[in-house]
């Protein structure tokens, strides 16, 4: 389930929802698109406004965290029984961009870092949908994956690159419905609504235990034919 369409589709409307969130709510800063923090960082710096550069150099450096910690709990929860390790580190993103939701505006840089830790978290846990390689929580390598897919296709006229190319497009159009959904709640409602991001990835962490409560039947079940 964790590298099924449905699941990655909540995955990628919490991606695009929580990016147009601290866009609109959080001083214009990306917690998932880091490329252009990178920018705006450079740009404030050379121009001398530390403060202003300081604003999209933590989310940076936190995301960079949240990969680090993400790995680490792969390697050591990787066999869990109870709780897949996926499952946990959704739960550990739902609480912190639960959290974020009650930071006031003046606390808007630990907000971003936060959220931008959590959002590295999902993108470095969550990176293959039905077999193929893809990002939750950006665009820029899915549209390359997509139209390079497609571009095959006609070519090679192989249904396979086909459907390799809609898993790609479809993902973007995903992160683009939540973006829209959540540049929109967030300028007209303000902070509170990254906790709608939670409710996606809430659906998410529910339809992983769904599969595994199947699962368990499914097995039980030929275990009592045999």
């Amino acid at each position: 389930m964790s590298e099924a369409f449905l699941n990655s589709a909540f995955l990628a409307l919490s991606g695009g929802f929580q990016d147009a969130y601290t866009y609109n709510a959080r001083n214009e800063v990306f917690c998932n698109a880091q490329t252009g923090n990178v920018v705006l960082m450079s740009q404030h710096f050379m121009a001398g406004e530390l403060t202003a550069g300081l604003g999209y150099f933590f989310p940076i450096i936190f995301f960079a965290l949240g990969v680090w910690v993400a790995e680490k709990i792969q390697a050591n929860y990787k066999y869990a029984q109870k709780l897949h390790w996926r499952q946990g580190v959704l739960l550990a993103e739902i609480l912190i961009l639960f959290t974020v939701g009650f930071l006031p505006t003046e606390y808007n840089m630990l907000a971003n870092a936060m959220a931008s830790f959590a959002c590295a978290m999902q993108v470095q846990s969550f990176r293959k949908v039905n077999g193929y390689s893809y990002a939750s929580t950006m665009c820029i390598g899915n549209l390359r994956s997509g139209t390079a897919a497609l571009s095959v296709y006609f070519r090679e006229k192989k249904s396979k690159q086909l459907k390799q190319a809609m898993y790609y497009f479809g993902i973007i159009l995903m992160f683009a419905l939540g973006a829209g959904i959540g540049g929109n709640l967030s300028i007209r409602y303000g902070i509170r609504m990254i906790w709608v991001s939670c409710g996606f990835l809430m659906i998410s962490f529910l339809l992983m235990f769904i599969e595994k409560y199947k699962h368990f039947h499914e097995e039980n079940g030929n275990a009592h034919v045999m």
